[in-house]
C-alpha cells in the first residue's frame, strides 16, 4: 500500500478530477504571489507620492455602477480558466505559470517606481450595485493601477486556452469576449485609466509569448515537483 499524506488523500477524494497533481501547488502559488505583489506594495508604499494619469479620454467615459458585477464576477472567471489551463498538459501549464509569475514581477517594479492613483466618483445610491461599488472602493484603495492586474489576468485567462483541443470553441470565444468586458468594466467603474488596459493586455501577451519560446519555465517546474513530492508523499506523480 502506498504511503500518502493527509492532504493527498483529501485531494484525490475532492479535487483530483478537476486539478492535475502537478498543478496543485503552482496554482496556489500563483494566487499567493499575486496577493503578495498587489497587497504588499500597497502596504509598503501607502504614503508614497502617486501620479494621476487621467486623460481627457478617461473623463469622457461615464461612470456606470452596474459594471461592478462584471468587475467582480471575473474572479470566478480567472479561477475556472486557470484550472482549465492547468489541464492542458504539464509543459503548457508551467510555461503559463512562468509567464504569470514573471508578469507580476514586472507589475511590482511599476507599482514601486511609478505609483499611480486616480479620483473616484462619489457613489451615494442605496441599490445593490452602488453598495458593491462602495465596498470595492473601501477595500481596494486607488493605487497600483498601471498595469491593470484585472486586465492582465483576464487576458491570460483567454490566451491560456486559445486554440485548445480540450476546451470547447464556444467557451474559448466566450473567454475572449468576457476578457474584453472585464477590461471595459475597469473603465466604467472608474477603477483604472485607459492606459492601464493596454499595460495589462500587452504585458500578458508579451510574457506568454516569451515563455512559449523559452526553457526557463523548467526551473519552476523542478521546484514545484519537489514541493509536490513533499505535499503528496509517494503518491505524487510527475
Amino acid at each position: 500500500m502506498k504511503e500518502t499524506s493527509i492532504f493527498a488523500r483529501w485531494y484525490h477524494k475532492n479535487l483530483g478530477r478537476f486539478i492535475p497533481e502537478y498543478a496543485v501547488c503552482s496554482l496556489a502559488a500563483c494566487w499567493i504571489w499575486n496577493t503578495l505583489i498587489y497587497s504588499g506594495t500597497e502596504i509598503l508604499l501607502k504614503n508614497a507620492h502617486r501620479y494621476d494619469f487621467t486623460s481627457r479620454y478617461d473623463r469622457m467615459i461615464p461612470f456606470v455602477k452596474e459594471w461592478i458585477f462584471i468587475y467582480l464576477i471575473c474572479f470566478v472567471f480567472w479561477a475556472v480558466n486557470y484550472i482549465l489551463i492547468s489541464r492542458e498538459g504539464k509543459e503548457h501549464w508551467y510555461r503559463f505559470v512562468a509567464a504569470d509569475m514573471l508578469s507580476r514581477l514586472v507589475c511590482f517594479f511599476f507599482f514601486v517606481f511609478l505609483p499611480t492613483t486616480n479620483v473616484r466618483p462619489q457613489v451615494i445610491g442605496t441599490d445593490f450595485a452602488s453598495i458593491l461599488v462602495r465596498l470595492v472602493y473601501a477595500i481596494d484603495a486607488p493605487m497600483n493601477l498601471f498595469p491593470s492586474i484585472h486586465c492582465l489576468c483576464s487576458w491570460f485567462s483567454y490566451i491560456g486556452i486559445k486554440g485548445s483541443k480540450k476546451v470547447p470553441c464556444w467557451y474559448q470565444r466566450f473567454s475572449f469576449v468576457f476578457a474584453l468586458l472585464v477590461c471595459a468594466s475597469t473603465q466604467f467603474t472608474k477603477q483604472h485609466y485607459l492606459i492601464d488596459i493596454a499595460g495589462g493586455v500587452v504585458l500578458a501577451q508579451v510574457m506568454y509569448m516569451l515563455m512559449k519560446h523559452s526553457h526557463c519555465y523548467r526551473y519552476l517546474e523542478r521546484k514545484f515537483d519537489w514541493i509536490g513530492r513533499k505535499v503528496f508523499g509517494t503518491y505524487y506523480d510527475e
